[in-house]
């Protein structure tokens, strides 16, 4: 890739990449986001109870946590593409489980399996990413590849509901398994091998790169900040939809329309804020963005009954604030690993990623109450303690920036190109 002042090309190559893992993250968010809508279907043709169906949510982002944790002290120590591809092989099998499941206990161990697997596909794309792009552009493709999010928000629950609606609620999944295969033969056929990385591999076995990997202090503040990060989107997260309902006077109608909307407008302002993290800085840009979150998220949350158009508009200043932030500090914090730890890395960030947002969501269900009349009750509270940990982790980050400075100019001494190493792929 050339680099010229104020502007850069992706060769056809790299396009590619950026596609291919662009689609893959789509596939394994979809998956998870697919389940929502399907939730009075399945409480209704499986016979089971509300805590069972929560089970089946929960069931994907622990083991999907655990796995990521198991899986570290290996991730580097193979070929990124085929780690790549051996996971999201187990990850449409899981799902194609998941479309045949007859009962609920088939359905859970489905999800386990899929969890179990998909949870690790962030993490390689991650180092993927790392390995490939120059640190001057690797804003711009993470805001690429993480509208994945917005656009899996746009199309699962309207998908979701559609499909189940006319042909059964396994059929979402089966659609979802034909969209993987399709990816993984693309995969297979056109990524290069992406092997630079063990060539700078140690001695250490698989359980002495994970000790390692967990123990650094400069990856602790990194595993910390994240920590902080996922806490602050999940605990909002689990009762958006009933705040809305309940307390912003919203109808069950009109809440497809507010993600739709939220959703177009968060696969249009991803990549701008990568283009503008590359630009103005990956920290100032989070700094900037956390802050405007932090104000959205106080108005939003201390709402009363508000106007469908006002509401929406809020919602995408809310996104808009979210997007920003994951962009630009998944960029930053892409730069923590040293090459040979980066796949430990990104698996261990992505299983606190996961397991810090399952505990956020348990302690805002310990927060929130619901009033006999539906209302959900200090959900405000919620918003205060949601901007204190978006407060906090700017602190966290901006340490977290030093370090990445400081190792860029011992990397890159004066004379010596600005962007972090990348290791070339070969045939």
């Amino acid at each position: 890739m050339e680099n010229t002042p104020g502007k850069s090309v992706f060769t056809t190559y790299q396009k590619a990449i950026i596609a291919m893992l662009a689609f893959i993250q789509f596939t394994v968010v979809l998956d998870f986001m697919v389940l929502s809508p399907l939730g009075a279907q399945l409480l209704q043709e499986l016979h089971i109870s509300t805590a069972q169906f929560g089970w089946v949510v929960s069931a994907y982002a622990f083991s999907a946590g655990i796995s990521g944790l198991l899986t570290a002290g290996f991730a580097d120590r193979f070929d990124r593409k085929k780690l790549l591809l051996f996971f999201y092989t187990g990850f449409v099998l899981g799902t194609f489980l998941c479309g045949i499941a007859p009962d609920y206990y088939f359905l859970l161990m489905a999800r386990i399996v899929t969890g179990i697997f998909g949870g690790v596909i962030s993490s390689i794309s991650f180092a993927i990413i790392t390995d490939l792009f120059d640190w001057q552009v690797r804003g711009r493709v993470m805001g690429v590849v993480q509208t994945s999010f917005a656009a899996s928000q746009v199309l699962g629950i309207p998908i979701g509901l559609y499909l189940a609606n006319h042909f059964g609620w396994h059929s979402p999944f089966l659609l979802i398994v034909g969209l993987s295969v399709a990816a993984g033969i693309a995969i297979f056929s056109n990524m290069k091998p992406i092997t630079a990385h063990l060539q700078l591999k140690t001695d250490r076995n698989p359980l002495q790169h994970l000790i390692h990997t967990v123990s650094k202090p400069d990856y602790l503040r990194g595993f910390a900040a994240t920590t902080l990060l996922a806490t602050g989107g999940f605990m909002l997260m689990p009762f958006g939809s009933a705040f809305a309902i309940h307390n912003l006077g919203v109808t069950q109608n009109e809440l497809p329309m507010i993600y739709m909307v939220t959703g177009v407008a968060s696969i249009i302002l991803g990549p701008l804020a990568g283009k503008l993290s590359d630009r103005i800085g990956k920290f100032r840009m989070f700094c900037f963005a956390s802050l405007w979150g932090m104000a959205v998220t106080i108005v939003y949350c201390n709402l009363g009954i508000t106007p469908l158009w006002a509401l929406i508009f809020l919602n995408v200043l809310l996104f808009a604030g979210i997007s920003a932030r994951m962009v630009s500090a998944s960029a930053l914090m892409s730069a923590v690993p040293e090459p040979q730890d980066r796949g430990a890395f990104m698996g261990v960030n992505s299983s606190v990623q996961q397991i810090s947002g399952g505990v956020a969501s348990v302690i805002a269900g310990l927060i929130v109450v619901q009033a006999p009349d539906g209302t959900l009750q200090r959900y405000p509270l919620l918003g205060y303690i949601v901007a204190v940990a978006m407060l906090i982790t700017i602190a966290m980050m901006y340490v977290i920036d030093r370090y990445v400075s400081r190792k860029q100019q011992t990397d890159h001494p004066a004379g010596a190109p600005a962007g972090v190493e990348r290791p070339q792929p070969t045939r």
